[in-house]
């Protein structure tokens, strides 16, 4: 197996994965969901965009929960510090997605117009929410977080959930979910049924150009604010290192491109990947739109986390207590048995994934839906 230096870099970059992994499933069907009040004009419409996701949705998870699980297992003192640093949020995503599961189940059970409208509406707030608050808590990150660690190595945090919802965060959240619904816009103008796509396609158009200016000014934020941190001093990065045996100073997150121009890829995939979803969008070529989209939010989520290379939790309150991918690991007799697990569920996770998308890959129509009432969302 790897040596230790290289096991650390490998989950960081696997970790990473996941998340956008993440980012593009699981975004594709709450950024249909909050459009569907948007395309939709009646009930067998609507339950056309439910469709679309029907498949897809619930496995869709997969890799959040496999992200989860992998932070828990590489990253213990992470694990431990943002959930506890992040636990409202947490909470207030986790009672949101709720309404997701139950909403898809229950809006077709009763013919009545006031009982599916609400059902709709908990599924609009069950990918709104969730959206906004994962965009939410990721602008946190980027300015840092008040986190300390005392001479046990016990991290605690000393910040409150209003303090959460700072104009930097407010603006990441806004991004979130303005990129995300261009995801699930992209995702439409391929499943579903003629005027939702139509409808769909339009819509991409003003959402990218929301990404593009929201990212922009993001990154335009983070360079005249030299928002960021660096490490001046570390340990062997090859073994296995106190929280506190390292220096940081403040830094820019923008550094990294500068040292090295290979990063620039993510911001520029990012860019390109949206331009190129509005442009086929714009022509009706859905699969391909879906495919550049993903390489758009995929590029923005690796912006983020390229940004702050080697920083995961970066501590605004004690810079020596930031949590890096270097100190705050497993050992790596654990990391070396991660990796061999990770080495097959991973693939087998991406291959079963990509026959639901292939097998069921087709247009939802109306008629489809108004057929087979009983046995369709």
């Amino acid at each position: 197996m790897w040596d230790y230096e290289i096991l650390k870099l490998f989950w960081w970059v696997a970790v990473g994965l996941l998340l956008i992994g993440f980012v593009i499933t699981d975004g594709m069907d709450m950024g249909a969901a909050m459009l569907m009040p948007l395309v939709s004009r009646s009930d067998s419409e609507r339950r056309v965009v439910i469709n679309t996701l029907a498949p897809h949705w619930d496995g869709n998870q997969v890799w959040l929960v496999t992200a989860i699980g992998a932070v828990f297992a590489v990253w213990p003192v992470v694990y431990g510090a943002a959930f506890s640093s992040f636990y409202f949020a947490m909470l207030t995503i986790l009672f949101s997605l709720f309404f997701r599961p139950l909403g898809f189940d229950y809006r077709s059970k009763l013919e009545s117009p006031q009982w599916r409208g609400w059902w709709d509406r908990g599924i609009v707030a069950g990918s709104l929410i969730p959206t906004a608050f994962f965009g939410l808590i990721f602008g946190n990150l980027l300015q840092g977080v008040p986190l300390e660690v005392d001479q046990y190595m016990r991290a605690s945090y000393d910040g409150s959930y209003l303090g959460l919802f700072n104009p930097f965060a407010l603006l990441c959240a806004a991004l979130s979910v303005v990129m995300v619904m261009l995801h699930g816009g992209t995702w439409l103008v391929a499943r579903a049924d003629d005027a939702v796509a139509a409808r769909s396609a339009r819509l991409v158009q003003p959402l990218g150009l929301l990404s593009l200016g929201l990212f922009g000014l993001g990154g335009l934020w983070v360079w005249l604010s030299g928002m960021g941190y660096s490490i001046d001093q570390m340990g062997d990065t090859g073994t296995a290192l106190n929280l506190l045996d390292k220096q940081v100073g403040p830094g820019s997150w923008m550094d990294v491109y500068a040292r090295e121009p290979l990063t620039l890829l993510a911001p520029l995939g990012a860019v390109a990947g949206i331009v190129t979803a509005m442009w086929l969008s714009a022509r009706r070529q859905g699969g391909a739109a879906f495919t550049a989209s993903s390489v758009g939010v995929g590029g923005v989520v690796a912006t983020a986390g390229i940004s702050m290379f080697p920083f995961i939790v970066p501590s605004s309150r004690m810079g020596e207590a930031s949590l890096t991918l270097w100190d705050s690991v497993s050992s790596e007799l654990t990391l070396s048995i991660v990796t061999v697990a990770g080495l097959v569920m991973v693939p087998t996770i991406i291959l079963y994934t990509t026959w639901c998308y292939v097998k069921m890959w087709r247009r939802v129509t109306v008629s489809h839906v108004e057929q087979d009432g009983h046995s369709l969302y």
